[in-house]
């Protein structure tokens, strides 16, 4: 109980906070994925569409990041029958250095936040709360740490590391974007400890269209093992096709 209180305090917070605050930038996308070998809740696998939308924004209290996902299973796994969910995450963090006017930079980092993230499913809630790092590396244009205490809805609570980052570089004039995510989550009497690392990497097609914002064309790999923690210990390795649209 009191972990979640804690949970819900610092969500309750950042929001709270927002409502009131300078918007610095913002990123809204929306993706299309189509890849095979999803593993299953059943133990098989499927062929799989997902559908995201995105929004990512910079403020003058921190930032915020917020995704949902449409899954559309094709019913090749055990299964053997379509089926489809929605899963969104809503991760607002709380900058120490941007409220206080103090530069806590040291080493790489850049800045440390009050990090939490509300994850949200067919039939359950899980609350993440504790402590972000904002890293500057050269060439990255972003790099993220979270380390996080997890109040889950199903499972025995447990701690999460997450990274994300996102790399630009160019060939012969052309685009091209790598960046993703790793969480991995330690083990509890009732789950295994899981990774799951997925990068995407992306060609800027919309640069020849004359475009302004970013239209991608590319792929997404998700290596993931011990998925939602299971005890058979089921691993996913599965690549997309990405098509991700910036407006």
């Amino acid at each position: 109980m009191k972990s979640t209180a804690a949970a819900v305090l610092v969500l309750g917070t950042a929001l709270s906070t927002s409502a009131s605050a300078e918007m610095l930038w913002s990123d809204f996308s929306l993706s299309y994925l189509y890849g095979s070998h999803y593993s299953t809740v059943y133990g098989g696998e499927d062929d799989r569409t997902y559908i995201t939308v995105e929004h990512a924004s910079g403020h003058s209290w921190g930032d915020n990041f917020l995704f949902i996902d449409r899954q559309m299973d094709h019913g090749t796994g055990a299964d053997d029958d379509e089926d489809s969910s929605y899963y969104g995450e809503l991760s607002p963090r709380l900058s120490f250095g941007k409220i206080s006017g103090a530069d806590l930079s040291f080493g790489p980092i850049s800045d440390v936040l009050l990090a939490s993230t509300w994850e949200a499913g067919d039939g359950f809630d899980n609350l993440l709360y504790g402590l972000g790092f904002d890293l500057d590396i050269p060439g990255f244009r972003y790099f993220n740490v979270n380390l996080y205490k997890v109040n889950n809805d199903l499972v025995d609570d447990d701690e999460q590391l997450t990274l994300t980052w996102a790399y630009p570089f160019s060939v012969a004039s052309q685009d091209f974007l790598i960046d993703g995510f790793l969480d991995w989550s330690s083990a509890a009497d009732d789950h295994k400890s899981e990774m799951n690392f997925t990068p995407q990497i992306k060609w800027n097609a919309g640069k020849l269209m004359g475009l302004e914002s970013p239209l991608y064309v590319g792929m997404e790999y998700a290596y993931w093992n011990n998925k939602y923690g299971n005890s058979d210990g089921k691993d996913e390795r599965s690549a997309s096709l990405l098509v991700k649209w910036h407006f």
